[in-house]
């Protein structure tokens, strides 16, 4: 897989399917090392069907002695084939979250206070395969696709997966999100929505000693137990204590101003350490979680239905994309840490992508020279071409793809760029207060 193939390595490969006891027994024409690249690669150049990808893969390799390898070979997932037998967790090498996400840069955008941030949230993905809850049939495009819930833990600086679960919509996001408490301990702050501020999900989250910053919902009618100078109040959710910020957030621009009010609890109790102003701010980041998903919808995906059709073939894809994520933000994050002041925000990940694209088609940097170079030719790509210093988020959040395909008008849509000046005002009435 080109330069990718130095983070996630050939030893790499191997330590995890022999965990996975998938090495293969005897030697064949795709060994199970190969399958996993294969499958890897795959996600690289989702509109090529299996045959185009191995093309792709063994493009630059053409004068070694190559096995014929058939169309059926490749994408067939049937019990006794090349792919099942590496097993699903079989691509989870270089992204198995706990083993290589990249430690927060000590630049900019990575670290608040003396804490790390990280928040999760779940995007859908669409699937053939049969059994699963079915999406909305409303929309023409997603029409009848069953879908799996994609939970994972993202770190608000890199934007790197810490740990992810996926499963049936059915149980629902807290259910799932569960079992990323294992990834959870002290030294860290949780950015969680309104979907999973439930009483036993919060307490769950404070048993582990992270802190958690979360958004209420306006029904939640906290107690008052003490107030702070600070205009954030003590109060009790369960068993656990907490401080309830109440704020508006106003944004103006040339078209008006629009306004609204948050309530976020948080485990952060101490108002002069951890100001009620600044958690709000940080709260916002709790967005960089949605920029992890686009880029695994939309860049790598192309928000396209899932290969596999059975189950473990779906795990398997669905780990092949985590894995390269992650492997393109291991190299993103060791760009942008060779660059005094650079926030991981302005790196680029579709130019990553590509970059990655054209490395593993001429198979270049697959082995690493002697003296270990932190940037590569991705690096490189990605600090030459740095985006501008992010803008403020002004448009609400909306479906972009309309219901009706002629709608694009009726949604009244306003794509145009304008200056506009954010103000939050923390609220000094509580909920029960006259």
């Amino acid at each position: 897989m080109g330069e990718l193939t130095q983070v996630g390595t050939f030893e790499m490969v191997d330590e995890v399917l022999g965990e996975c006891g998938a090495v293969q027994q005897r030697l064949r024409k795709l060994p199970a090392r190969v399958v996993v690249y294969l499958l890897l690669a795959a996600t690289l150049f989702e509109e090529c069907g299996y045959p185009a990808v191995w093309r792709k893969l063994t493009g630059a390799l053409e004068a070694l002695p190559l096995p014929t390898v058939t169309a059926t070979a490749l994408w067939h997932a049937a019990p006794g084939s090349a792919r099942a037998r590496c097993g699903p967790c079989s691509t989870c090498c270089a992204a198995r979250p706990r083993r290589s996400a990249p430690p927060e840069p000590a630049g900019p955008g990575c670290w608040w206070l003396p804490s790390t941030a990280r928040t999760w949230t779940s995007p859908t993905m669409r699937t053939c395969a049969p059994g699963w809850a079915r999406g909305p049939t409303s929309t023409p495009a997603a029409s009848g696709y069953p879908q799996v819930l994609l939970v994972a833990l993202v770190a608000c600086g890199t934007r790197a997966v810490i740990d992810a679960v996926f499963g049936p919509r059915k149980p629902g996001e807290p259910v799932l999100g569960r079992r990323l408490l294992r990834s959870l301990h002290q030294g860290m702050v949780v950015l969680l929505d309104r979907g999973f501020a439930t009483n036993p999900f919060l307490q769950a989250v404070a048993g582990t000693g992270a802190g958690f910053l979360a958004r209420l919902s306006a029904v939640r009618k906290p107690p008052i137990l003490r107030r702070f100078d600070d205009g954030s109040f003590l109060s009790q959710i369960g068993t656990v204590q907490v401080r309830i910020i109440e704020c508006e957030i106003t944004i103006s621009t040339a078209t008006g101003r629009h306004s609204g009010v948050y309530r976020l609890a948080t485990t952060l109790l101490d108002p002069h350490r951890y100001p009620a102003f600044e958690l709000v701010r940080l709260y916002h980041e709790r967005w960089e979680v949605e920029s992890a998903y686009f880029a695994v919808k939309q860049s790598m995906l192309g928000r396209r239905v899932l290969r596999a059709r059975t189950w473990p073939g779906i795990a398997q894809e669905i780990y092949a994309l985590l894995t390269v994520y992650q492997v393109i933000r291991v190299a993103i994050a060791d760009a942008t840490s060779t660059v005094p002041g650079a926030d991981p925000d302005r790196a680029s990940f579709s130019i990553a992508l590509h970059t990655a694209r054209d490395q593993s088609v001429q198979a270049a940097g697959v082995i690493a020279a002697t003296t270990i170079d932190l940037l590569g030719a991705i690096g490189r790509a990605v600090l030459n071409h740095l985006m501008p210093t992010r803008r403020l988020r002004v448009s609400p959040r909306a479906v972009k793809r309309p219901l009706s395909r002629y709608a694009y008008k009726s949604l009244r849509v306003d794509r145009r760029t304008y200056k506009a000046t954010i103000s939050i005002d923390i609220l000094l009435t509580g909920p029960n207060s006259p």
